[in-house]
């Protein structure tokens, strides 16, 4: 199990720092809670302390009465969950991959495809022949659980497509392509923005909407735009492109036993519109997973476009989520410094430009207004530390596959913890200078001779 703890540092900065891993004889609940109970102190971190958790939306980590979520909840109602916006996003997709028939027969011949290339060292060789005058790619296979790889996966069997039917010399691919293709490219900027480590929660909710909006105009406005860059596609390719007034009739079927409906039926109502419904109210019903009243709360101290989001009464209410951080005095004196507060941030005018929460936070230490709005300041940090993604801890997976190689494959954990530390945190390392590390070595026992 890898842990990473996201903080506010003395300089209004979010960091997000690996701590370390742990090995778990089971991936039951009361076991990862109590290994993350014993890495904590062993920095001296208490579970009181914690203002947010996050992880990937596993069963074992969100389930609402023993999950690893409800027993620290159980001893810390502060300790807020936040599934991971990047997984809820992959979730989404993938769901409507699986429930539409058409895309999930889509990415099952796509799969096809990669099996029939891959598998083959003389078909690969085909590949890479006919693609010697161009920069080599390679078909990639579409993973649950990796971001945007469904996206990836179709934008390079279009790239090769010529390539894939000279291989194969049967035409694999039809116009449903690009509908999904075009879905998924869409989503895909908001998977690769939720990504990154310095992202915060407000930001996160704003990309969803965005993300909503877009598939919500596509659904409404592109289908022309849609059918023509089909159309074209399938001409440049050769395909034959059916007739939008004739019958639609399904593979495999009789004429006598198909539907009574159109071609331009089928796609623009059965495929185009269906499967846009359905990725937008898989969006919406994912995202309200999360506590609905603390972000709206959140959101209200976003500085963008002189602070329009503000509102006194949300950000009073926000202290009721954290009850052990704000006390009857501070709510009282709150609701007097946010009126000076506002007024402050309006009138400044190095805080009229500001974007974000975090350069909000950054902004208020420089100028040490900090210290004039110590209950507000609590606020900004406490909205600053909610999880938006687990990126950090994918990443830490992933450099365990550099440690820990085929040549070090038997690495106790103690050592594969701290080799792993060094690799991650290189920053941390690289501000220590070499001559304090080698002081520490000669210092630990007597040696022959001096290092």
């Amino acid at each position: 199990m890898t842990i990473i703890v996201r903080f506010v540092n003395k300089k209004g900065n979010i960091v997000e720092q690996f701590l370390g891993i742990s090995r778990v004889s089971n991936t039951a609940a009361n076991s990862l809670k109590l290994a993350t109970e014993q890495l904590l102190s062993t920095y001296g971190l208490s579970i009181s302390r914690i203002r947010g958790q996050g992880y990937d939306g596993a069963s074992n980590m969100r389930r609402e009465f023993n999950g690893l979520k409800a027993l620290f909840l159980n001893e810390n109602p502060s300790a807020h969950y936040i599934h991971c916006f990047s997984h809820q996003l992959q979730l989404a997709l993938v769901a409507v991959a699986k429930s539409h028939v058409h895309i999930a027969l889509l990415f099952t011949n796509i799969s096809s495809v990669m099996n029939l290339v891959g598998v083959s060292c003389k078909r690969r060789d085909q590949v890479r022949e006919i693609q010697r005058l161009n920069q080599e790619k390679t078909l990639r296979r579409a993973g649950d659980t990796r971001w945007g790889s469904h996206y990836e996966s179709i934008l390079r069997l279009i790239t090769m497509f010529s390539t894939v039917i000279d291989v194969l010399e049967i035409i694999l691919e039809d116009g449903l392509t690009l509908e999904q293709k075009d879905i998924l490219g869409i989503t895909n900027e908001l998977s690769q923005a939720l990504q990154r480590g310095e992202q915060d929660i407000i930001n996160a909710m704003s990309l969803v909407r965005i993300c909503k909006k877009r598939l919500q105009d596509m659904r409404d406005n592109k289908w022309t735009d849609f059918i023509n860059n089909v159309t074209s596609f399938c001409q440049q390719q050769k395909i034959k492109v059916p007739h939008m007034d004739d019958k639609w009739v399904a593979r495999g079927r009789s004429r006598r036993r198909a539907q009574d409906i159109t071609n331009l039926y089928h796609f623009w109502v059965e495929i185009f519109y269906t499967v846009l419904d359905m990725q937008l109210q898989e969006l919406n019903n994912r995202f309200t997973e999360l506590n609905t009243e603390l972000l709206l709360c959140i959101a209200c101290l976003n500085p963008n476009d002189g602070f329009h989001a503000f509102n006194k009464d949300k950000l009073i209410q926000m202290t009721q989520f954290y009850p052990t951080d704000f006390s009857l005095v501070d709510r009282a004196v709150l609701e007097n410094q946010l009126d000076t507060y506002i007024m402050d941030m309006r009138s400044d005018d190095q805080f009229t430009s500001l974007k974000d929460v975090g350069s909000l936070a950054e902004k208020m230490i420089q100028s040490r207004k900090d210290i004039i709005y110590p209950v507000v300041f609590k606020l900004l940090e406490l909205a600053l530390v909610l999880p938006v993604a687990t990126a950090g801890v994918e990443r830490a997976f992933s450099a365990m596959n550099i440690i820990k190689n085929r040549l070090r494959n038997r690495i106790g954990d103690q050592w594969m913890n701290d080799l792993l530390l060094a690799y991650v945190e290189k920053e941390i390392l690289d501000s220590i200078d070499n001559e304090v590390i080698i002081q520490l070595f000669q210092n630990m026992k007597s040696r022959r001779y001096k290092l």
